[in-house]
């Protein structure tokens, strides 16, 4: 096997797999534009089912509450809308907007997430009534459609408009709401310090003298919109848009085939979302009942909505209803706090096996070093060493290559013109000397998924998203600004050309002198963390071929030395036998 070739065509193979997407993208054909918003923000309320007649308590699929459209409904929730309290609560991480009409969460402000590194007083907003970030998460409880006030579009009542965290742990805002026949419903929204959920608990009273049947429901409604993708945007390259989890398995919905039509399941355990690059907005209902999950798309609006199983709630009874929201960066760790398989929203794509234990290995040297740029040199460092044992056979053979270049070059200058007579010497001499040309080949093997799954890592996870490292390197997971890492890995790798033995075909050696260039043209536009990783271990791979092709070389030496001395011995014998005859 020709090693240098196949070195080729791997490198291309590689840049070719980073790239398709983007390329792809900027000259395929472009869609039609999205029309404009077809629900103004203060008309696009949660589609809140209209249920006709409560079904009994479910068993199956059959028995869930059933989605409906009622024109009146929207106009009633829109009214509520407009005359509805706003009440504001700030943590240390989340600045929250809550309407009194139902108790929409109808914004949310991250305040520890700029939207850009130079722009640090605009911070990224989950969820907001202006058009572009449009997107709410409402919890609630569908109650006896005999009523005349509906619980989800009524005044709630609250004690207070403002509520600040300060030196509190957590922070509980009380609403609550009375049917005017002894049915009470008291909604307590917690935030607590340091996390992005918030745990909505619904207090069912009946006070009445009627058994009282109700359901819970939660809906998300924000933006979607058709994105281009550009080498020149990595927020570009993350998915944007619904996500569901049905107990046993993640699904992504695109957004053409939800305006085709709903996606409609009936599954425990599970929950919904809408996930963008690094962000996330989910819905996730307690317990291990069956939940009907109902998502759908009309314009560039989406919306997921979760039904719970009805329940009756007899005279005098109570009934608590329970549901988590997630709305934050995705923070794993915290999303395993509240289910493991939310970590399934931070999306590593078919290397995931690989990229989660090397998200967990640079998170522990991270949490050592406190720096995501010294993580990933010592994490590359603990990878190289790993690996030393099976890329110092590789690079032995590679000097040994170096060694008999010569021999080789004699070899196909005697027989240029018989092919067949020249591959049987070359594998002659392969055999005498114990050169292995296809051993060169298993580092760039080893390094591909490594540095596939070092991109991921590096484009999904939210922990180093505008991490600091040194100097003129103040986000990770963006491009070098002024490319002097790229430079550096351009220049590296033509070091470590210069160790390898040269290409014999003359076609083949040219190309290799454009490698760096083309990498380094590449590796430009990709997260300076990725480029960081790619020079130190071009580094650590150059200082141990070097290594090793000093040990062969004096190897080679001593051998030829040994040589000599074996043919001055057998001189010195022949010369004393002559003597003898004499």
């Amino acid at each position: 096997m020709d090693n240098q070739r196949l070195f080729v065509w791997a490198a291309f193979g590689l840049l070719a797999f980073m790239t398709y997407q983007a390329w792809l993208q900027d000259y395929a054909p472009q869609q039609p534009p999205v029309p404009a918003v077809l629900e103004q923000p203060d008309s696009a309320q949660p589609a809140v089912p209209n249920i006709d007649e409560l079904p009994a308590l479910p068993t199956g699929a059959d028995d869930m509450p059933v989605l409906g459209s009622d024109p009146s409904l929207e106009e009633e929730e829109v009214r509520s809308a407009r005359t509805a309290k706003i009440v504001r609560v700030s943590t240390d991480v989340l600045e929250v907007e809550i309407s009194t009409a139902g108790g929409k969460l109808q914004r949310a402000v991250l305040k520890q997430y700029p939207v850009a590194k130079d722009r640090p007083d605009t911070l990224v907003e989950l969820l907001s009534t202006d058009e572009h970030p449009f997107g709410s998460l409402q919890s609630g409880l569908i109650g006896d459609p005999g009523d005349d006030e509906k619980y989800f579009t009524a005044e709630l009542t609250t004690s207070a408009t403002n509520y600040e965290l300060g030196g509190a742990d957590d922070i509980v805002v009380p609403l609550s709401w009375t049917n005017g026949r002894g049915v009470r419903i008291e909604k307590r929204l917690r935030f607590t310090r340091g996390s992005y959920r918030v745990d909505i608990e619904h207090r069912v009273i009946n006070g009445s003298d009627a058994p009282w049947r109700v359901a819970e429901y939660s809906v998300l409604k924000r933006i979607s919109r058709e994105h281009e993708r550009s080498m020149f945007d990595v927020d570009t390259y993350s998915f944007d848009g619904p996500i569901i989890f049905d107990g046993s398995k993640s699904e992504k919905l695109k957004r053409d085939d939800l305006l085709e039509g709903p996606y409609q399941i009936v599954a425990a355990n599970g929950w919904v979302g809408g996930i963008q690059h690094h962000f996330l907005r989910t819905i996730v209902p307690e317990g291990s009942s069956e939940q009907r999950y109902d998502i759908s798309a009309k314009g560039n609006i989406s919306s997921a909505t979760v039904f719970g199983p009805a329940t009756t709630i007899r005279p005098g009874g109570e009934q608590v209803f329970s549901t988590t929201l997630y709305i934050g960066p995705k923070l794993q760790d915290q999303l395993a706090e509240i289910d493991p398989s939310l970590k399934l929203t931070v999306d590593y794509g078919f290397l995931t096996l690989l990229s989660n234990p090397l998200f967990w290995l640079l998170s522990k040297v991270f949490s050592i070093v406190g720096n995501w740029g010294v993580a990933i040199i010592f994490v590359t460092i603990l990878i190289k060493m790993a690996f030393y044992k099976l890329t110092e056979k590789s690079g032995r053979s590679m000097a040994k290559m170096r060694e008999i270049q010569p021999r080789m070059k004699a070899l196909q200058d005697r027989y240029k013109d018989d092919r067949q007579q020249l591959s049987q010497a070359m594998m002659e001499l392969y055999k005498r000397e114990k050169v292995n040309p296809a051993a060169g080949c298993l580092p760039i093997l080893i390094q591909m998924p490594f540095f596939l799954a070092f991109y991921w890592v590096l484009l999904e996870s939210v922990e180093m998203r505008q991490a600091p490292f040194a100097l003129w390197i103040t986000d990770l997971s963006s491009r070098d600004p002024f490319f002097i890492l790229p430079v550096i890995m351009g220049a590296a790798m033509l070091m470590q050309q210069r160790l390898n033995p040269a290409p014999a075909d003359p076609v083949q050696a040219k190309v290799m002198q454009i490698l760096p260039i083309v990498f380094t043209g590449f590796f430009a536009f990709f997260p300076a963390g990725l480029v960081l990783y790619w020079v130190t271990n071009t580094a650590l791979s150059i200082a141990q071929q070097w290594y090793v092709n000093k040990v062969v070389a004096e190897e080679q030496k001593s051998r030829k030395n040994k040589g000599k001395d074996k043919g001055k011995n057998k001189d010195k014998v022949k010369h004393k036998d002559q003597k003898k005859d004499d």
